[in-house]
C-alpha cells in the first residue's frame, strides 16, 4: 500500500460527556457530528474516530478546540417500517481539541531502515482510518469483521452459529506498508427467541419437567451480559441487556405499580396491560433492570438480539463444529481473500480517499526456500539405522528407539466400564510387545494384573494399587516405572486429576489410553503410544544424525542448552484463575532431545515469567536464590557433567506489543540465574520470541506444482521466508516446518529479539527446522520448535495440577527456591492478590518428559 508524499495526519483528543463506555454510541454520536458539522465548521473533512478518545483528520481544522451538541435519538425505542414511538432524545456534549501532529516523517524513515523503532501512532491512525468503512458495514471484534452477508452461517450447536469474516491489519515490511488480510470465522449467539435457546441449550423440552438448579446455574451464565428485544409489543423493539433471572417462579412473580404500594402479578400485568397471556408461567423471569429499579421479562416475549460475539469459552461439540467451517484448503482461502480485497474496494473507500492511501489489489509476491530435511538416528539393531523423512514424514516400520527406556516394573488400573478385565489384560499385553518390538526393554507382565476401579474413586484407587505395587517391589530396592491407565472416552475431570495425583503425589508417570483405542488396538495406535512411552522413562526416540556428528553450527562446537518457554491464560470468563508458566530445558548433549519441565502459577493474565529467576529470604540460610532457569541448568550440569556455554531460549505466546517488555524482564532473569551459580559465569544468549497466533497465509505461486506443494496443496515442510513481507530492520523469518494435513498451513513467524551467539540467519533456520523433526510424540516433522511446544504442553498439564477447590481463586511454582518449609506459601502477585503455589512435582518426575 502506498501513501501520498504530501500526506498529514492531525490528531484531535474528543471527549463526550456524559461517558458512555459503548464503542458503538460514541460512534453514532460523533457520525451525527460529521453529519451535522462536515461542510461548516470541520472544514469539508471527513474524519476517522477510534471509538474512544481520538480522532484524526488528514488536513487541519479551523479550531484549536470546539464544543458541540448533538442530540441521538435513542434507537431502542423505534418500531419498525419506519414508523417512530415516542422515544428519549439524548444529549451529548462533544469537545474536539487539537492535540498533535502524526509524524509520518518517522514512518518514511523506520521503512527505509534508517531508524530503529516502529513510529505507533502513525501506523495507528492509518489503521483507524482503513477500518471506519468496514466498521460501519460489518460488526467488528478486535482486528477482524464479520457479518452474516460474508458467508453462509453454520450452526455450531448450543444456540450458537459461526459467522464469517476477514481479518485486516496494517504491517510495516521490508517492501514497506502492507495490509494483512486473512479470512477468519467466529462464534455468535443465535438470534433465537430466549424460550428456544434456552430448550437448545439444556438439549430439552423446557415446558416438560421444571428447572433444576443445575439448569438455573447454566440459563444464568449463558443469558448474563446478553441483549434481548421484546416482542410483545408490536413493532415497538425495545431492547434490554440481561442481568439475571429471577429466584421465583414468573407465576409467583409481583411489583408494586404505584406510589400507594398497590401490588400486580407479572402475569395479570401482561394481561391488562399488552393483552398476552404467559404460557411458561413455571419459568423464572429475565433480570433486566438493577437492584434498585427492577425490571422483569417472561422469557417467552424476548428474541436475542442479532449480532452478539460469543467470547466464553466453547465447548469441543462446538469447537469441532468451528472447525469444519474454518478448514479450507490453500486454493480456495486464496480465492476468498482475494474476493474480499475486491468487496472491501479499497480504492472507493471515502477515508482511503481522503487520507491519501492507495492499496495494491494483488498479493505479494515472495521469494521462498526450502529447507532440507535431517537424516534421524535410528538404533544399529534394527533393520534401518537411519531415516531421511520425505515430505516432513517417516514412520518407525523396521526401526528401533536410539535408546530404549527400561520398564521392569508396571501395572495397569482400569476406569472404563466397558473394558472387561480380560480386554484389559490382552491390550496391556499387546502395548508391552509393541514397546519391545520398538526397542525399549519392557517387562512383558505387570506387577499386578490390571484392577478395575470407579472414577469417582481415584485417589483411593490410585493409592492403594500403588501401595500394592510397592509391597511387592521396594524389598528389592525398586520402583513402579509406569502405570497404564484405560479411561472412558469421555472421563471429564478424571484425567486431570490422575494425573495431579501421579506426578505431584506419587511421583509416578503415567499413560492414559482411552475405550475406543482399547478396542480398536491398532498397531499405528500402540506404536504411537510406545514413542510416548519410551521419553516419560527417560530413553530417546531418535537423534538427528548432525547432533552425534557434532556437525551442527553454534550448537555442537560446546555445550549448548535449550530452552522453551510458555505462558498459558485462563480463558475468558474465568476472572480469577492464574495463568501458569511453564519452561523446559534440554538436558542432554550434543544430542538435544530430552527435555526437562518445570510449572508455575502466577498472577491472572501476568505475560511476563515471575519465576524464572527469584530470591528469597530463608531464616537459617540468609539470601537464597533459585527460579526455574538456575534448577534447569543445575540440572543440566548433573546429567552431562558440563556447564552449558551457550543458551538458545525459544519464548512461545507473547505478542508483537510486548516483545521488549518480555526480553527485558526474562533475559534479566536468565542472565541473574547464571550469574548467581557462578560470579562471572555468563553464556551467551540467543532470546527468539515464536507465533503461531498470526495471519500471514503463504501460497505456492502454483498450486499444481509438486517442487512447491505438498498433497494437500500446502507449501512444501521447510518452507522459509526471511525477505520482503518480513521487518524492515529486525531479524525475523517466516517458517513452515510440517506438511499441511487439512486446511491451509500456517508458518510459524520466528523473531530474533537477542542473539549474542551471532547466527547467521541460515544457521538459526537450519537449526530451527532441524529440531521440529526431533519431537517425541509422532513421526512428523511439526509446525514449531519442539522445546516451545514442549512447554505449551507442561503448562497445560499445570492446570490441572490446581486443587478443585481452588481452581478459581488464584494461585506458584515447582521451580522455587528450595521445597518450601512447612505449608506451601503463597507467593503475592501483581495487583497483591495472593497466587497460591501449584503442588510441587516430585523429583523423578521432573527428569523425563511427563507431559509428552
Amino acid at each position: 500500500m502506498g501513501i501520498a508524499s504530501d500526506h498529514q495526519s492531525f490528531v484531535h483528543q474528543v471527549t463526550i460527556s456524559p461517558e458512555v463506555t459503548s464503542r458503538g454510541v460514541n460512534r453514532a454520536v460523533i457520525a451525527e457530528l460529521v453529519r451535522m458539522y462536515r461542510q461548516s465548521h470541520l472544514n469539508g473533512r471527513l474524519p476517522a474516530y477510534d471509538g474512544s478518545k481520538s480522532l484524526y483528520t488528514a488536513g487541519p481544522l479551523p479550531f484549536t478546540s470546539k464544543t458541540f451538541e448533538i442530540t441521538l435519538q435513542d434507537e431502542e425505542e423505534t418500531f419498525g417500517g419506519g414508523q417512530v414511538a415516542p422515544r428519549r432524545d439524548r444529549l451529548f456534549r462533544v469537545v474536539i481539541k487539537f492535540a498533535a501532529r502524526a509524524d509520518l516523517h518517522h514512518l518514511a524513515m523506520f521503512l527505509a531502515g534508517r531508524q530503529p523503532d516502529a513510529p505507533q501512532e502513525a501506523l495507528q491512525v492509518l489503521d483507524i482510518v482503513l477500518r471506519e468503512l468496514p466498521t460501519a458495514r460489518y460488526s467488528p471484534v478486535s482486528r477482524s469483521f464479520y457479518s452474516p452477508n460474508l458467508g453462509k452461517r453454520q450452526r455450531l450447536g448450543d444456540g450458537l452459529e459461526s459467522w464469517r469474516g476477514f481479518y485486516q491489519s496494517i504491517r510495516p515490511t521490508q517492501m514497506g506498508l502492507s495490509l494483512n488480510i486473512d479470512m477468519s470465522s467466529t462464534a455468535f449467539i443465535e438470534p433465537l427467541p430466549v424460550i428456544e435457546f434456552v430448550a437448545q441449550l439444556l438439549c430439552r423440552d423446557i415446558s416438560v419437567r421444571p428447572l433444576s438448579d443445575s439448569d438455573r446455574v447454566k440459563i444464568k451464565k449463558a443469558l448474563r451480559g446478553i441483549k434481548v428485544e421484546v416482542t410483545h409489543r408490536g413493532n415497538m423493539r425495545r431492547k434490554y441487556r440481561i442481568s439475571g433471572l429471577t429466584s421465583q417462579a414468573t407465576r409467583e412473580l409481583s411489583f408494586p405499580v404505584d406510589e400507594h404500594g398497590t401490588v400486580k402479578t407479572v402475569v395479570q400485568y401482561f394481561v391488562e396491560t399488552y393483552g398476552f397471556n404467559i404460557q411458561h408461567t413455571t419459568l423464572p423471569c429475565l433480570q433486566v433492570g438493577n437492584q434498585q429499579r427492577p425490571n422483569y421479562l417472561p422469557m417467552e416475549v424476548c428474541k436475542i438480539v442479532e449480532g452478539q460475539r460469543y467470547s466464553k469459552r466453547l465447548n469441543e461439540k462446538q469447537i469441532t463444529a468451528l472447525l469444519k467451517v474454518t478448514c479450507q484448503r490453500p486454493q480456495e482461502r486464496e480465492k476468498d481473500i482475494m474476493q474480499t480485497v475486491h468487496q472491501n474496494a479499497y480504492y472507493k473507500d471515502p477515508y482511503a480517499q481522503e487520507f491519501g492511501i492507495k492499496i495494491d489489489e494483488q498479493l505479494a509476491s515472495v521469494e521462498a526456500r526450502v529447507l532440507p530435511p535431517p537424516r534421524l538416528k535410528y538404533h544399529d539393531s534394527g533393520r534401518e539405522k537411519d531415516v531421511l523423512p520425505r515430505v516432513g514424514q517417516w514412520n518407525m516400520m523396521n526401526k528401533k528407539m536410539v535408546n530404549g527406556g527400561r520398564v521392569s516394573h508396571w501395572t495397569c488400573i482400569n476406569f472404563s466400564r466397558s473394558v472387561q478385565d480380560n480386554a484389559a489384560r490382552i491390550f496391556c499385553h499387546e502395548l508391552a510387545i509393541m514397546c519391545q518390538i520398538s526397542g525399549m526393554n519392557f517387562a512383558p507382565e505387570p506387577v499386578l494384573p490390571p484392577l478395575t476401579a470407579r472414577p469417582e474413586h481415584v485417589e483411593r484407587a490410585l493409592k492403594a494399587r500403588y501401595q500394592d505395587a510397592m509391597n511387592i517391589i521396594r524389598p528389592q530396592g525398586r520402583e513402579l516405572d509406569l502405570l497404564i491407565v484405560i479411561l472412558p472416552d469421555n472421563n471429564g475431570s478424571l484425567y486431570g486429576d490422575l494425573k495431579r495425583i501421579c506426578e505431584t503425589d506419587l511421583g509416578l508417570v503415567s499413560q492414559c489410553c482411552l475405550t475406543k483405542h482399547v478396542f480398536k488396538m491398532s498397531k499405528q495406535y500402540l506404536a504411537n503410544v510406545a514413542l510416548k512411552i519410551n521419553v516419560k522413562v527417560g530413553g530417546r526416540n531418535t537423534v538427528l544424525v548432525d547432533a552425534l556428528s557434532r556437525r551442527i553450527p553454534l550448537v555442537s562446537d560446546r555445550p549448548t542448552i535449550i530452552f522453551g518457554a510458555d505462558v498459558t491464560h485462563p480463558h475468558p470468563g474465568e476472572d480469577s484463575s492464574p495463568s501458569i508458566a511453564a519452561v523446559v530445558a534440554s538436558q542432554d548433549w550434543p544430542e538435544i532431545t530430552k527435555y526437562a519441565g518445570l510449572v508455575s502459577a502466577q498472577a491472572h493474565r501476568q505475560e511476563l515469567i515471575q519465576d524464572l529467576f527469584k530470591v528469597c529470604q530463608d531464616p537459617q540460610r540468609g539470601t537464597v536464590t533459585g527460579g526455574m532457569v538456575k534448577e534447569l541448568l543445575i540440572s543440566f550440569k548433573r546429567a552431562t557433567g558440563q556447564k552449558p556455554q551457550r543458551i538458545i531460549f525459544y519464548r512461545d505466546g507473547v505478542s508483537e506489543g510486548q516483545f521488549y517488555q518480555v526480553l527485558l524482564f526474562e533475559l534479566d532473569a536468565i542472565r541473574k540465574a547464571c550469574a548467581s551459580l557462578e560470579p562471572n559465569y555468563q553464556p551467551p544468549v540467543t532470546f527468539v520470541v515464536v507465533q503461531k497466533r498470526h495471519h500471514t497465509r503463504l501460497f505456492a505461486n502454483n498450486h499444481n506444482d509438486s517442487r512447491t506443494v505438498d498433497r494437500s496443496g500446502n507449501i512444501l515442510p521447510g518452507t522459509v521466508v526471511d525477505s520482503k513481507i518480513c521487518h524492515p530492520t529486525e531479524f525475523d523469518f517466516y517458517l513452515c516446518s510440517h506438511a499441511g494435513i487439512q486446511g491451509t498451513s500456517r508458518p510459524a513467524h520466528y523473531h530474533v529479539l537477542w542473539d549474542e551467539n551471532k547466527f547467521t540467519a541460515d544457521e538459526l533456520q537450519t537449526l530451527t527446522n532441524n529440531l521440529c523433526y526431533t519431537y517425541a510424540r509422532c513421526t512428523r516433522s511439526v509446525s514449531i520448535v519442539p522445546p516451545a511446544y514442549y512447554a505449551h504442553l507442561a503448562a497445560f498439564r499445570a492446570r490441572f495440577y490446581m486443587e478443585p477447590d481452588t481452581s478459581d481463586s488464584g494461585s506458584v511454582v515447582s521451580g522455587a527456591c528450595g521445597p518450601p518449609q512447612g505449608p506451601a506459601r503463597s507467593t503475592r502477585a501483581f495487583g497483591n492478590v495472593p497466587v497460591r503455589p501449584l503442588p510441587a512435582l516430585k523429583e523423578n518426575v521432573k527428569r523425563v518428559m511427563f507431559y509428552c
